[in-house]
């Protein structure tokens, strides 16, 4: 596309690493304008089934990754005042489910952090901005390379969306990042009013279906694990044919401002012929 890229790899658990990452990006491409926080990894298991050593590892990368990652780069936004991040998160970042402790408890983690930023540089009335999309099930290859210990291989709660819904999504935040937030895909939209609505409810739902709605029928297999090292480039399960392209939800998200200022016009319209309609007179033969 005409475009000059950069790959720059980094364990983003390492502070000092990501600070020479962005070191080298804005020396060899320039001002870093938008900056996504999207890595991590994780383990499917009981919470029983999982090491102090690896619960610290997914924390590390699942949450921390994204404080180093703040870190390094918004100084540099705020001295230059201007900039955008935005963090990838979850409808996990509110409602916890079994089998994903670690991730959850990060994602949950990440959207304290994201509020109490945000809450610091608005009370700075600083020009950089900060914003969070809340992802649903995304057809990646994750559930091939995250660390494994359940019986059945690992599997997104349906319904399940591309990675272009989920690309659609950052690139709009990215460039619209005044709102605090984004929902994206109806599922995520119904999880977090549920939970905000019947937690109890949802938590005895999740305890009935959590455990079979995250496995396949096949049997777990011996496969990459990127918890230590990077998975990258190796297959992973594809669950493309039960995956969404697009996301309706989503295109109501997005446009919710001029599709609230039609409904409103819509309904000030009825309501003024309404009563224009009642005010004329009630003329019968005689």
């Amino acid at each position: 596309m005409g475009v000059e890229a950069l790959t720059v790899p980094v364990d983003v658990a390492d502070p000092e690493g990501v600070r020479a990452a962005v070191d080298r990006v804005e020396a060899e491409l320039g001002p870093i304008d938008v900056w996504v926080n999207v890595a991590f990894s994780s383990v499917f298991a009981r919470f029983d089934d999982i090491t102090p050593r690896e619960y610290r590892r997914a924390t590390e990368v699942s949450y921390l990754g994204y404080v180093w990652s703040t870190m390094a780069v918004l100084p540099r936004m705020k001295q230059r005042g201007r900039g955008v991040i935005v963090h990838v998160g979850s409808a996990l970042a509110y409602r916890g489910i079994p089998l994903q402790t670690a991730y959850c408890g990060a994602k949950h983690a990440l959207q304290g952090f994201h509020e109490s930023l945000r809450c610091e540089l608005l009370h700075e009335r600083s020009p950089v901005r900060v914003t969070m999309v809340q992802m649903p099930a995304v057809n990646t290859p994750q559930f091939s390379w995250v660390l494994n210990r359940l019986p059945k291989q690992p599997q997104p709660v349906p319904p399940i969306y591309q990675p272009e819904v989920a690309a659609r999504a950052v690139v709009y935040a990215a460039a619209h990042p005044r709102r605090r937030e984004y929902w994206e895909g109806a599922s995520t939209a119904a999880t977090l009013a549920a939970n905000a609505l019947v937690p109890g409810l949802l938590d005895w739902y999740l305890a009935r279906t959590g455990f079979s709605s995250q496995q396949t029928g096949q049997d777990a297999s011996a496969g990459p694990v990127n918890l230590w090292d990077p998975a990258d480039g190796r297959s992973g399960r594809d669950f493309g044919a039960q995956a969404h392209e697009r996301s309706a939800q989503q295109w109501v998200s997005h446009h919710y401002a001029p599709l609230g200022t039609a409904l409103l016009g819509a309904v000030m319209s009825l309501f003024a012929l309404r009563r224009r309609t009642a005010g004329r007179p009630n003329v019968r033969g005689q």
